[in-house]
């Protein structure tokens, strides 16, 4: 795209975010926080609801964002963007796709009506985290609701801007417990030269052996899971070293959309007739297979591993907080899943979790008991 037609595209979106439907919406957004605030009413902060199962069920009066949607700022010279969160994450991968750019966590959908504030909300960061970023490390700035009712900005749109940083990233994977996310700014990363695909034959063992040394090596990885007697690798970057690197590491073409179907858990593994609970176990790198009773698929080179098992809660937390990492039940308690599904946090830090949340939230409107029972 020419500069002019950069300039123009930028002006064109900052007009329509401060068209008048649009501060119609945010402020009717506003009023009913405020209301909702003075009559103390819990609100279920609610997007495309893609990620319902996510946490825990909120009781309350449903506050949509659905309607909040639109780009209001894309610079695709400085890799940066601002989208409103209701707007479809679908929309917003499309309008950069065609500037040849990419949002580097690849978050999950999990539905067509997913948008932009539920991966906010969530925090969910596909195969390509451990190699580019968490959605958190591309966040740069937010606008919330605050429980009075008050629109703030925080953060900026700049990379170098870090004036609210901070609270812009608290914001992500708090599920819409500190505020409500009407807008973020984000980094964006252009997308590869050159993406190849491979399937080699080997043992979990030797995978994670393989995996830690070329974790020491230049090597362009992008993706890297094992399931069923296979290691699965992606190569991103430049066409002569992509293509250097797959000659060197062998195996099977694997079609490019394996990826995706595991961003979306779309494989075998995550559907068919299996009842067991679903698990999200997020672990040191080369932690060696754990002692629990199950299925594993391994991805983002071992550090996260996807777990069906009937093991309880607390042999699961158990033997994963052993090895230093932490549990997350993606099966929902209706369906079988444990009662919490996230962790249960150390006394010091649920005593700063309360602090936060009273500073935030004092009233308890925002999606009260999503993460935890007592929050």
């Amino acid at each position: 795209m020419e500069h002019h037609e950069q300039d123009n595209y930028s002006a064109h979106a900052e007009r329509s975010a401060s068209s008048a439907p649009d501060r119609d919406i945010s402020e009717a957004l506003c009023e009913r926080v405020r209301q909702a605030n003075a009559d103390k009413t819990p609100l279920k902060v609610v997007g495309g609801d893609t990620k319902a199962f996510y946490g825990r069920p909120v009781e309350g009066e449903t506050l949509s964002l659905a309607e909040h949607r639109g780009i209001t700022h894309y610079d695709p010279v400085e890799l940066v963007i601002s989208v409103r969160s209701g707007t479809l994450l679908r929309e917003l991968e499309a309008a950069l796709d065609a500037e040849g750019q990419q949002l580097g966590c690849e978050p999950p959908h999990f539905g067509q009506s997913a948008t932009v504030g539920g991966m906010i909300a969530t925090g969910l960061s596909g195969p390509r985290r451990p190699w580019a970023g968490s959605v958190r490390d591309f966040v740069l700035g937010t606008r919330v609701i605050t429980h009075e009712g008050k629109h703030l900005r925080f953060g900026g749109e700049v990379m170098k801007n870090v004036a609210g940083y901070d609270l812009s990233r608290l914001m992500v994977g708090a599920q819409g417990t500190l505020g409500v996310v009407t807008e973020v700014s984000l980094k964006v990363l252009p997308k590869a030269t050159e993406t190849h695909s491979l399937r080699l034959e080997m043992t979990l063992d030797n995978a994670l052996e393989r995996l830690a040394e070329w974790g020491r090596q230049p090597l362009p990885l992008s993706a890297a899971a094992w399931h069923d007697g296979a290691l699965h690798l992606r190569l991103e970057g430049g066409r002569s070293s992509v293509a250097a690197t797959a000659e060197r590491l062998g195996g099977e073409r694997l079609e490019a959309s394996f990826w995706s179907d595991l961003r979306e858990q779309r494989l075998a593994f995550f559907g068919g007739t299996d009842s067991r609970p679903l698990w999200r176990l997020s672990l040191p790198n080369n932690t060696p297979r754990l002692a629990i009773d199950g299925d594993t698929l391994y991805d983002w080179a071992g550090a996260q591993r996807w777990l069906r098992s009937d093991a309880t809660a607390e042999t699961v937390r158990d033997a994963v907080a052993r090895a230093g990492g932490h549990a997350t039940c993606f099966t929902p308690q209706s369906e079988g899943g444990a009662a919490e599904p996230f962790t249960p946090l150390a006394p010091i830090v649920a005593k700063y979790h309360r602090q936060l949340k009273a500073q935030l939230d004092p009233n308890g409107i925002f999606n009260p008991g999503r993460l935890y029972s007592e929050f």
